[in-house]
């Protein structure tokens, strides 16, 4: 059903927190051509309409393809800069107030892009963005799943000089086949330096992976995390240790995790007591930000306005930081009339 006005209003005035975010995958066609032509780049597509017409993806590796051939075009630290900029004029559009960022080094590194030009560009626009909007936010360094351990543990010794800018790591990139076990060690030595916990888990892998991230990696919240019900015992621990779910109901849709939002589980896991929360993922690719996830899960799903604001309060409190106003904001939204 459509959305009345009050819950449009009520989505457009909610102070949102973004937690699965992956700054890659804000990349627009638009910059995409900008940055190809900047540093003469041939791209494999004849024009912008050309490229948005190879977003009809059939899984998750479909996508992948094309957003690692997207990622060629980042070449120094003005353009990481440009790309998180971008981000987080959107980002602001939608009232998002604090982003937890994703970024994949071993994309960069891999052509032989430096990782303090990566850090670097992607920490002079939160400052930016902090100072223009009013934004905070921390950098999550993600490893490459279908790389090897030994690799993503040489990612992380190569970030460890720079550990003051970072907030946590996670666990990213083709899941079948890339159980969290296999990163055991990398994720032990996170932990070890003090670093945050995160996994993508449950997605198109099964529900044991999400068990193996909580129990094997220590996963502080799970990323995406659909699979879960597959498992009625996991819901009851998700239930039960508050463990947050990162769902992105735009991309499961547009990787055929579901074939309809309204088929979504998310509903029926909030009303579990699940600590669900709502984000964008890779929203160049998946056809809207953070604020057209809301208002698409509230249409086919039915939210109401209590909902909405659980979902962006559950988000306020599995983030990195602190942070007590938005949760107060949100708790004065639960006893107004959103009209």
């Amino acid at each position: 059903m459509a959305l009345d006005a009050a819950r449009t209003r009520l989505i457009r005035l909610l102070p949102k927190v973004e937690l699965h975010l992956h700054i890659e995958g804000t990349l627009e066609p638009e910059m995409m051509f900008s940055l190809a032509a900047k540093h003469g780049i041939a791209l494999p597509y004849a024009s912008v309409e050309a490229v948005r017409a190879a977003y009809a993806f059939h899984d998750l590796q479909s996508f992948l393809d094309l957003y690692y051939a997207g990622c060629d075009v980042l070449r120094d630290r003005s353009d990481f800069y440009a790309l998180a900029m971008a981000y987080f004029a959107r980002a602001h559009a939608d009232g998002v107030v604090h982003a937890e960022l994703f970024f994949d080094p071993q994309s960069h590194t891999a052509r032989g892009i430096e990782l303090g030009v990566v850090i670097g560009g992607l920490r002079d626009a939160m400052g930016d963005a902090e100072r223009r909007y009013g934004i905070t936010s921390g950098l999550i360094l993600c490893f490459l799943r279908h790389l090897s351990e030994e690799d993503a543990l040489a990612t992380l010794a190569a970030a460890l000089p720079f550990r003051s800018e970072l907030v946590g790591v996670g666990l990213d990139s083709g899941e079948r086949g890339n159980p969290p076990s296999k990163f055991t060690r990398v994720f032990a030595e996170a932990r070890a330096a003090g670093l945050h916990l995160v996994a993508h888990a449950g997605e198109e892998g099964p529900a044991a992976y999400i068990t193996e991230a909580l129990d094997l990696l220590h996963a502080e919240r799970i990323d995406h995390g659909v699979r879960c019900d597959e498992d009625p015992a996991l819901v009851d621990r998700l239930v039960r240790e508050n463990i947050a779910l990162t769902v992105c109901p735009l991309s499961n849709l547009k990787l055929c995790v579901v074939k309809d939002l309204r088929d979504h589980n998310l509903a029926r896991l909030l009303r579990r007591g699940v600590a669900i929360t709502l984000h964008s993922d890779d929203p160049a690719y998946f056809g809207g930000y953070i604020g057209e996830n809301y208002r698409a899960a509230a249409e086919a799903l039915d939210l109401t306005a209590a909902e909405l604001i659980q979902l962006a309060a559950n988000a306020a409190r599995a983030s990195f930081l602190p942070l007590p106003g938005t949760v107060s904001k949100l708790s004065s939204l639960g006893t107004t009339d959103p009209q």
